[in-house]
């Protein structure tokens, strides 16, 4: 069996940079456990696989819709292209408050005596989000040491399955100036760290635009790799998330 297959890095304009994820073009379907086989051979926080819809489809000749629709298991993923990068049109998953003690030893293993300023949980995405007090900045962000080895023994409840960290942008002093920070960590599911997500940002963007009284921001995760987001909020209550993109890496996988 052959496969095509490609790196991308995504939210960056420039490769090793942003987040790595692996495509496979599938001419037939594959079982679950060649899918799982093939992603920890990739060994990236993202492996996607792409099937034909209609046996007449050809992934070898140019597709010339601006917008690309993916049929996947959370629903449909529309993406479209920009003059500086492509659009991805995302639900928007508002995080209600969330209680600090159920919480306080699952963010104490994660960042210690770390300050925070608020808590979040959004009960659609299982996504736990922890603002660092104001008083942090983005190299602290970017320095911070969080533990992440001890979470799954922590909490084993089910309940939160990605953990937030994230910080107010410093207007002004950095060029150019971002609105928020964030980092990204989802143990649960096998990811220490997440370079650059989107899905996260499907609840940062409902978060930080009350918090700014903004619906049009720019955002950077903090990771060693590190990732530009230029997000939106559109009134039909979904998000727009911009980013570039590099190919890295193009080939065959044989199995």
């Amino acid at each position: 069996m052959k496969l095509p297959i490609f790196i991308a890095d995504a939210f960056t304009a420039k490769a090793f940079r942003g987040n790595p994820a692996a495509v496979c073009l599938l001419e037939n379907k594959l079982d679950e456990d060649m899918h799982q086989k093939v992603a920890r051979e990739m060994n990236l926080s993202e492996t996607a696989f792409i099937r034909k819809l209609h046996p007449t489809d050809n992934f070898t000749q140019k597709n010339v819709n601006s917008t690309l629709t993916f049929v996947t298991l959370s629903g449909e993923l529309k993406a479209r292209r920009a003059e500086d990068g492509i659009i991805l049109d995302l639900p928007l998953y508002p995080a209600q408050p969330q209680d600090f003690p159920e919480v306080e030893d699952l963010i104490k293993t994660a960042i210690g005596d770390t300050l925070v300023q608020d808590v979040r949980y959004s009960p659609d995405t299982q996504k736990l989000l922890v603002r660092l007090s104001d008083i942090y900045d983005r190299s602290f962000l970017e320095n911070l040491r969080v533990n992440t080895q001890n979470l799954l023994q922590v909490d084993n409840t089910g309940k939160v399955k990605g953990l937030i960290l994230t910080l107010k942008g410093e207007p002004g002093g950095q060029i150019p100036a971002f609105d928020f920070y964030s980092r990204y960590f989802a143990p649960w599911v096998g990811v220490a760290e997440d370079p650059v997500t989107g899905s996260a940002h499907t609840v940062l963007s409902s978060y930080w635009s009350q918090q700014l009284g903004k619906k049009d921001m720019h955002a950077f995760q903090c990771s060693s790799r590190g990732g530009e987001l230029k997000i939106s909020l559109r009134p039909d209550g979904r998000v727009d998330i911009k980013g570039g993109a590099a190919l890295v890496l193009e080939g065959t996988l044989t199995a």
